[in-house]
């Protein structure tokens, strides 16, 4: 370990009174040395023909799917060719009932950025999303393009209105990102989502005085039974160590 410090010219470790930890550099090295590692096993599983095989039942909101997905799979399924990855898109809580029935193997999904869980892999800001050029300050009240009752955009977003003294409707419930993204292209309402699903053409509101702060989620992985296949949790694996590369 002094070596590799001599050669970046960086500290890489602290001693603190609870052991060594990583300091800033060590941490950007370490992304960047399980990124090789990763290139490595890939490169060495389409050679050798070796990756695992099987199939896998994941689910994911809508949302990470857009996002996310092609990156994950595209990356595993370089590394393990064989095995195929069957995809379910719904809310969280849509998926948490699939798990319960051992309808799913996996699912990616979201948490209340203060929720008691060590396991978060990612966070994800949630943000009210528009049309470009439209002014919602003056809708009473406040047309809104949300997904189901029991999410956590629905949730906060009825919660930071209330909060805020702001009245509202529901103009658009659906657990498809591409309804609401279509009903917020039309005009018609302000959806909330989180920020790197924002497609391209619409414009963040979170700015706008009107419309009152929204919270964070986590994101996390959740396994039907607490001893998965080897492949459920290489699959896993691949996505803690990936997604907050993305």
């Amino acid at each position: 370990m002094k070596r590799l410090e001599e050669i970046v010219d960086q500290p890489l470790f602290q001693r603190t009174g609870r052991g060594v930890v990583l300091t800033n550099p060590g941490e950007r090295l370490l992304i960047h040395a399980q990124r090789i590692l990763r290139l490595h096993d890939e490169a060495m599983a389409d050679l050798s023909g070796k990756g695992l095989s099987g199939t896998i039942r994941f689910g994911c909101p809508d949302d990470y799917a857009a996002v996310f997905l092609p990156h994950l799979l595209r990356q595993f399924s370089s590394q393990h060719p064989h095995a195929l990855v069957e995809v379910m898109c719904a809310p969280t809580p849509r998926l948490l009932e699939q798990l319960e029935m051992h309808a799913l193997d996996l699912a990616m999904i979201s948490l209340p950025d203060d929720a008691a869980n060590d396991n978060i892999i990612r966070r994800e800001p949630l943000v009210w999303v528009g049309y470009p050029g439209l002014d919602f300050a003056h809708f009473a009240p406040l047309p809104l393009a949300v997904s189901d009752p029991d999410t956590l955009d629905h949730v906060a977003a009825c919660e930071a209105l209330q909060r805020a003294g702001r009245a509202y409707r529901i103009a658009y419930a659906s657990s498809s990102l591409a309804g609401l993204t279509a009903l917020v292209r039309s005009g018609q309402a302000v959806a909330v989502i989180t920020q790197t699903a924002v497609p391209p053409d619409l414009c963040i509101l979170n700015g706008d005085p009107a419309l009152p702060s929204l919270p964070t989620v986590g994101i996390t992985l959740k396994f039907e039974r607490e001893r998965p296949a080897h492949l459920i949790t290489v699959f896993a694996e691949h996505i803690r160590l990936t997604l907050p590369l993305l």
